[in-house]
Formats: C-alpha cells, structure tokens, sequence
C-alpha cells in the first residue's frame, strides 16, 4: 500500500482520539447543545485504544526472507555445490605467477627435475617444487595439512588410498582429459580405481603389482626348467613344484623352501597372497564369513601344515636373498631391494600361478598422483600432471630411474605396453595389467598408511595365526571380519 492509498482511507476514516467524545446527535430545537449537562454513559469505554498502523511488518517479511536466503545460500555452498554442479571443467586458471609444490615418494628429485625445466621453459609463468617426502607418517601430514591450507598442490597416494584421503582429492576436470580419453590411455585397473562417479581423482606414471619371484638356479637344480602356472592341478602347478624344491636336513628342518607361503609374521605381502587365493575361490574380501573364505585360508595355511614352508625360517625376503627359499609373491619393486644387497641372484619374474578353469587375479600395488582440493591452483597442476603421462615424459622418467636403480617404473599408458613385453623384470606386470587381471584390496603390506591397509593386516595376521594354533579356520576368520568390517565402515567402504 503506498502513501497515497493510506492518505485517502485516513481521510474517510478519521480515528477517534482518546479522552474525547463524540457528541450525540440532538435535536435541531436545541440551540446551544454544549450547554447540555450530565454524565459519560457508564456503558461507554473511556479507555478505547488508539489504533496505529504497524509499519515494521514489511521489514519483518524482508528481513525473514534475506535470513532464509542466507540459510539456503550456505547449505547450497557447503554441502550441495558439487553434488549439483560437479565441477567438470577446469577451475579458473590464475593469472600471474603460480608455483606448485609436489608431494612424491620414492623418487629422487633427480628423476623429476629435467621435466620440470622442460615444463616451465614452455610455461615460465608456472613454478614447480619437486619434494621426496619420508614414507613415515606421510597420510597423516598430507591431511593435517592439507586441512589448514598448506598442503601440497600435487601429491603421489597409494591406489588404496581413495577412502581415507578422498576429502583432499579433487576430480580431473573434463577439458584437461575427458573420461573417454583416460579409458583409452591407460589400463583397466585404473578405470576401477580411480573413478568416483563418472569423474577419475588421479593420474597414473606407473603400475605394478603382484608376480612370482623366483631363483632360478634353484628351479633348474631341482629339474624345474619353468615356474608353476597353476595353483593345483594339472602337474605345472605350485604343491608339485614345492615337492621338488624343498630341500629338508635329517631332523626335518627345512634347509631350502620352495614358496614363502603359509603363515603371517614372517611372510611378506601375506595378506595380498591371501587376497589371491580368497578371490580365486569366489570369496569376497568384505564377507569373511563364507565356505569359500575358509577354504582359501586353509590352502594358504596347507603349505606351513605339509612341512613346505614354517616360523622358524627367515623373513620371506631376506630368504629370498640367502638363497633359502626359491619362490616369493610380492610387487616387482622386491626385485630391486633383493638385488641391491644380492646382486648375483638369477632372478626371473612369471604371472601369478592361475587357479581352476585358467581364472587369473593378482593384487595391483601401485601409487598414483592427485590434485589437492584445498589448494588455489588445481588447473595448473592438472595440466602439469597430464604433461608428465604423455609418452615422451615417462619414457624420460623410465630411463631416469633405470640410471639410479635397477629398473624403471612399468608404464601405465596401454600404448607403451610393447617396450616392456620382453623386460626380465616387468614383463610379467604389463602382461597382467593388459589382461585387467589386476584388483584392488586394502592388504598391502608396506603402504605407511597407519590406517586402512595397516589396521586390516593386523586382523588378517590374528586369523592366520590363530589358525596355526588349533582355532577352527572358520572361527578365525569369523572374528577378523568383525575387526574388518569396522575398519571398513570407519572409511565408509560398503
């Protein structure tokens, strides 16, 4: 209502103003009405209140809907923004001098460094410090970190790693590389790993994961000329070639083992071995529970319980070193530590032995570069870790690590698959990567993760160990699956 709407109703209706009266209407032969006494009629209210329009109702209407739009606008900004808009294109790059700092593990700054001179010749506005960061406690300073604003731009994480860092992750924006040209770049493993609804939260400069590692001296000694391909059954398998590596004194204390397989404390990688056999029996890590997790526990425990392998050897790898075992299951990255303290070992690399009807799996181990949310420069370091997976920089990196170590890294990228099929040492991963053989579980040992993979080992190591003491492989199993599961629904993994 405006004021001149108000105006002309205050003029038809004038308002009686308290403490006066409105005459009464007389008759017309009395001349002077005023002059008439008596008193108020008693029926007549003398306390009548003054009726004043209310002028803060509008301003209480806009002032509710402002805080309504406040409300809205914060839910909106802090818990919707992504779900409705997921960012697929690339945050708005900065415009002047940016430098990046990059979290890696592993390898020297050596390794990075000329591709990071090269990078920057082509982009001199952009800046990018390379810092190898220790193993020890590394989740935990990347979260504390990250949280408060000084994290790392770029930063490697292990491909398990998704649930427990996914607050600090951010998504590859679609203009940088769609999901099409990531699935038709790198191996499948990836494509599982990486993905959280349709959006990939990484990109991979290497894979690796679980092969056979074997002396093989001791094969040909023991009139093996090849490795087992097969867990049982048609005469190449593991419990036949065990039969003839095993070398025992005459107080039946083993002297050489075949396989390092079959308890937990002086195994290492047990639980990805287990991994192996629970998922080539049909098991399923999140359901311990079930005939087919039993029996994969009783055949992994069946190799100490025939004598092939005990508590009382060395630990899997420093056998391997001493001669004293011929077969180990581990990542390729074994090789090189084995190697470097003992450099005359024949060592040989095979696929992980298959199980019934030729079905292949193995435990992809393997670490990965992300983007941090937290930071101010996402595009830039996007574009920077897709400029190091192209061909020319990994090929660039292979032969940089290869000039400090053994080997290189194995190339993630499905088209460089062929200058690593005859590797002694790789070609064993990129035949198994390119079969999409490779699945991920939280049972890798050695990822400092202090948290999901860490705490599962434990619950895995008590059931293998209880098993060897008498308690039923069901029961064993049954208790690590509640430890499990609440590790699990810690890091929300249904």
């Amino acid at each position: 209502m405006d004021d001149t709407e108000k105006k002309e109703i205050n003029q038809q209706s004038p308002q009686p103003i308290q403490g006066s009266i409105i005459p009464e209407e007389v008759s017309s032969e009395i001349e002077h009405p005023e002059e008439i006494s008596g008193s108020i009629p008693p029926d007549f209210p003398t306390d009548v209140p003054i009726y004043q329009e209310n002028n803060n109702k509008p301003l209480f209407i806009i002032g509710t809907i402002i805080f309504f739009l406040i409300v809205f606008g914060l839910i909106y900004w802090f818990f919707l923004r992504d779900l409705i808009n997921p960012p697929s294109s690339t945050p708005q790059a900065a415009q002047g001098e940016v430098t990046l700092t990059y979290w890696g593990l592993w390898d020297e700054k050596e390794v990075f460094q000329p591709l990071i001179d090269e990078y920057q010749i082509k982009n001199p506005k952009i800046s990018i410090q390379y810092e190898k960061m220790s193993p020890d406690q590394y989740r935990e300073r990347l979260l504390a970190r990250s949280q408060t604003g000084n994290g790392p731009d770029i930063f490697r994480f292990h491909n398990t790693w998704i649930p427990e860092i996914q607050e600090v992750l951010t998504p590859l924006p679609s203009d940088i590389m769609t999901v099409d040209e990531f699935n038709s770049t790198f191996y499948p493993i990836f494509q599982k790993d990486l993905k959280i609804s349709e959006q990939y939260y990484g990109i991979p400069l290497m894979v690796d994961g679980t092969v056979l590692i074997y002396n093989e001296d001791i094969l040909k000694q023991a009139g093996l000329q090849i490795p087992p391909s097969t867990w049982v059954g048609d005469g190449n398998d593991v419990f036949s070639a065990l039969k003839q590596l095993t070398v025992k004194d005459t107080n039946d204390s083993i002297i050489t083992a075949g396989m390092a397989i079959g308890s937990a404390t002086n195994v290492e990688h047990f639980g990805e071995i287990f991994g192996v056999l629970l998922l080539l029996n049909g098991g399923d890590f999140k359901d311990l529970t079930t005939p087919e997790a039993a029996e994969a526990l009783e055949l992994y425990r069946k190799f100490s319980e025939d004598g092939y392998w005990n508590d009382e050897m060395p630990i899997s790898t420093t056998a391997f070193i001493q001669g004293k075992v011929a077969m180990i299951l581990g990542p390729s990255w074994q090789i090189i530590n084995i190697k470097s303290q003992n450099p005359e070992l024949n060592i040989k690399v095979a696929d992980v032995p298959k199980g019934i009807d030729d079905a292949a799996v193995s435990i992809a181990n393997y670490w990965v570069e992300g983007v941090n949310k937290n930071n101010n420069h996402q595009a830039e370091a996007w574009k920077f870790l897709k400029y190091l997976s192209e061909k020319e920089q990994l090929l660039k990196m292979h032969e940089a690590q290869s000039k400090m170590r053994l080997f290189g890294s194995a190339y993630p990228r499905k088209d460089m698959g062929e200058l690593l099929k005859d590797h002694p040492y790789l070609g064993a991963v990129v035949r198994q990567a390119e079969n999409d053989v490779f699945v991920s579980l939280p049972l890798i040992d050695r990822t400092f993760d202090a948290g999901l993979n860490d705490e599962i080992l434990k619950y895995l190591e008590v059931a293998i160990t209880s098993s060897s003491l008498g308690t039923d492989y069901s029961a064993a199993l049954s208790t690590a699956g509640q430890g499990i599961k609440t590790v699990l629904d810690r890091y929300k993994i249904e």
